[in-house]
């Protein structure tokens, strides 16, 4: 997984107001909301340059209102049009832009010096390229910059001196326990072992179907997959919180971030959610993040980093918690993760097959088209029908994500039948 080294991240200099800007692609999102809640408790250390969002024009014009950006983007012209309209109506300066092109041009532009990458899917592996290629600091909430272009994003983030940081509660609670004096973007400069480090463990909370018994799982809803027992988090990865792939696709970003190889990260079920990563050393060390579920911790810590600011979250009080519980995965019952550990090690574009199969068999879950046991199906048969190639170029991993998805959309035909 080795690419060259980047320089540390350090502290942001401040514009000429005083004020740190900030771009967020995908602010009415989960990740996008608790974002802005931060940036609100800190008027006198950040701004808002631009917002954006797929549909939500109604939640958009009300964070404009709010936070009054210089832009904002809305997926389609229609929508941009809506939004366009109420702006104007309101008086505010904000310029309104429209579909991928719009979203690029924020996530580059001159005045933002940092941009929250919190897009769900592939839509938001373009913009946040083009982040990395602007020498932004990236707080990266999306997964697919580095399952689909794990290489191809790294290598644009060393060539323009672009600064990394990770949000996944996960990743950003590793890259806390990593020891900080011989790392670049959180990875130990060497590798894991020139730091003493023996292990990442990725903690997982076992979603809402930890202890169903598996033969109800094929009449699982979708209301039941998206009842998370500790996070608040949209529908997608909520589902994929159900069915162990958010922690595959975590495991394969875990292999980028921190350049190491796929068996030195493991996964252990850790039902409270309050230890959200671990870093075992050689020495028989194991350093622990811990803190309560809000996402709101690891956006502060990214946002101010090297510092730390006050993020909203409530202190943790271990005496209430009392108990810290760890398990094993159960073998059978989260056949996703299996399968992402084997796209890591096939290479190539495996990953990029992977991520948009699970997207497609999510979507038609969600949609009530296909059972729960069908996405591993449909993730199972799509990297089996799909080849792998290089993932040298931007333009062979799009091609590969467009080839798996017309082979998941053909396999879910295939097996629709009613729920």
């Amino acid at each position: 997984m080795s690419v060259n080294t980047v320089h540390s991240p350090g502290s942001i200099a401040p514009a000429n107001d005083g004020l740190i800007s900030i771009t967020v692609l995908g602010s009415t999102g989960t990740i996008g909301v608790n974002t802005l809640d931060v940036i609100g408790r800190h008027p006198q250390r950040y701004r808002v340059a631009a917002l954006t969002a797929h549909h939500d024009v109604d939640r958009l014009y009300q964070q404009c209102v709010e936070h009054k950006p210089s832009y904002a983007v809305m997926n389609d012209a229609q929508s941009a049009d809506e939004l366009r309209q109420r702006v104007r109506g309101a008086e505010l300066e904000i310029e309104v832009l429209a579909g991928p092109a719009g979203l690029e041009q924020v996530a580059g532009a001159p005045d933002t010096q940092c941009v929250m990458a919190a897009i769900v899917g592939a839509a938001g592996l373009l913009p946040t390229i083009a982040a990395a290629r602007a020498g932004k600091r990236v707080l990266l909430a999306n997964k697919e910059a580095l399952v689909m272009a794990g290489r191809v994003f790294m290598r644009q983030v060393y060539e323009s001196h672009a600064q990394l940081l990770p949000i996944d509660s996960e990743h950003n609670a590793v890259f806390q326990c990593l020891p900080k004096s011989s790392c670049t973007i959180g990875v130990p400069t060497g590798g894991l072992a020139a730091a003493g480090v023996e292990r990442i463990v990725l903690t997982a909370s076992g979603g809402p179907f930890r202890t169903m018994p598996l033969a109800a799982l094929r009449d699982a809803t979708p209301a039941q997959a998206c009842a998370h027992p500790n996070w608040r988090m949209g529908r997608k990865i909520s589902v994929d919180s159900a069915t162990m792939m958010n922690k595959g696709l975590e495991v394969i970003e875990a292999c980028w971030l921190f350049d190491c190889r796929p068996e030195q990260v493991s996964v252990v079920l850790h039902p409270q959610s309050v230890v959200h990563s671990m870093v075992t050393f050689v020495d028989g060390s194991v350093l622990a993040q811990m803190g309560h579920p809000d996402m709101r911790t690891p956006i502060a810590h990214a946002l101010a980093w090297p510092t730390r600011i006050a993020s909203g979250a409530r202190p943790l009080d271990l005496v209430d918690v009392a108990r810290l519980e760890f398990f094993a995965l159960e073998p059978g019952r989260y056949p996703c993760l299996r399968m992402a550990y084997e796209a890591l090690r096939a290479g190539g574009t495996a990953t990029a097959v992977l991520n948009a199969a699970n997207e497609v068999a999510v979507q038609s879950f969600l949609d009530e088209r296909i059972r729960f046991t069908d996405i591993p199906r449909v993730i199972e048969h799509t990297l089996e029908h799909v080849a792998s190639s290089e993932a040298d170029s931007l333009e062979a991993i799009l091609a590969a994500d467009r080839t798996a998805r017309a082979a998941a959309f053909e396999y879910v035909a295939s097996i629709l039948a009613p729920i």
